[in-house]
């Protein structure tokens, strides 16, 4: 990722708001004031007035103004003193300072100009000014650097992407503790029964271990968002496991396309047959395989479905154990699916 010199970003606080971060939002204790603390960067106490004309509610704008919620993240993540973190949406910079006491090397990627200044000026002349790194643009545009660690107040438009931009990132890092909005951060953790088990559930737990670790209130942020946030702590299996994810996930959208219905109600769909057989074809072209005379895909997919006793199974009542037979079944019947 190209740096941004202070000058350059001095020059842009002017720019539109447009690419600000969007915060994800929250629930839980108010802040209070009393408790405000001067960064160590020397800008002044956290969600002080100043920032605030900054921010624009109508686009999402939500600054975490809690040091007491702001420690708290960081301590999760177990920082050692040799760690670089990798910080995306920093915005003023109220994490990045708590982060910047006790890691080795801070690398913040923050897509606003103005608050990407922001934070320059509040590390600027202070102690952890050498430490940070500050990347100005979209982190969804670009190859991430090596980190041991990642930190976020996640923009809730990246939640998902981001989440499996880091899970497929190599090398494989140590744990990420992210806020996401709330629903989203439970989909993360949802296990086989829960209402909210879907195919984000199972594909982010297939890559690593999950945990809900705390909610975050409202009035943790300026302004004060409109829905409820949580933080998640990520931390990647390693290796991660050997698994086409293309295979995975396609078989993944067939099974969860109907949620209250059976496996073989959602396989046998006149679309999804006519996706397999066409899969098939190309598998036996690709592999100078002749097709069998009478070929039915339709008797071919529900054997796989019967013989493994999974036909009348919901997909929201498997787990990942059970996807993984029913995909290593389908690959031994030669369907694919991609």
């Amino acid at each position: 990722m190209p740096k941004i010199t202070t000058q350059q970003l001095r020059k842009r606080t002017q720019e539109s708001a447009a690419g600000a971060i969007i915060k994800p939002k929250t629930i839980g204790s108010p802040y209070d004031k009393a408790k405000q603390q001067k960064s160590a960067g020397g800008s002044g106490a956290e969600g002080s007035r100043h920032f605030g004309p900054m921010f624009n509610k109508d686009l999402g704008q939500h600054i975490l103004i809690n040091p007491l919620v702001s420690q708290s993240i960081v301590d999760k993540a177990r920082l050692k003193q040799t760690d670089t973190v990798l910080e995306v949406g920093p915005g003023t910079g109220n994490l990045t300072i708590k982060i910047l006491e006790q890691a080795k090397r801070v690398i913040a990627c923050e897509a606003d100009a103005r608050l990407a200044a922001e934070l320059t000026k509040r590390v600027q002349g202070g102690p952890y000014q050498h430490k940070l790194e500050i990347l100005h643009g979209d982190v969804m545009k670009r190859d991430l650097p090596f980190f041991d660690v990642c930190i976020s107040n996640t923009p809730y438009q990246i939640s998902s992407p981001l989440t499996f931009k880091l899970l497929f990132h190599r090398p494989t890092f140590r744990c990420a503790v992210l806020m996401f909005q709330r629903e989203f951060a439970l989909r993360l953790v949802a296990r086989p029964g829960d209402s909210l088990y879907n195919r984000l559930s199972v594909n982010c737990q297939l890559y690593a271990k999950v945990s809900l670790v705390m909610s975050v209130g409202k009035n943790n942020f300026k302004p004060p968002p409109n829905v409820e946030s949580s933080v998640v702590k990520i931390e990647p299996l390693d290796p991660p496991p050997p698994i086409d994810f293309e295979e995975w996930d396609g078989m993944l959208r067939i099974a969860f396309s109907r949620r209250n219905k059976t496996l073989a109600a959602s396989f046998k769909s006149t679309a999804t047959m006519q996706m397999l057989e066409s899969n098939y074809k190309t598998f036996c072209a690709s592999n100078e395989v002749m097709m069998e005379e009478g070929f039915d895909i339709k008797q071919r997919v529900l054997g796989v479905l019967d013989k493994l006793g999974f036909a009348e199974t919901r997909a929201s009542k498997m787990d990942i154990d059970d996807f993984l037979k029913l995909l290593a079944a389908f690959h031994d019947a030669d369907i694919h699916f991609c």
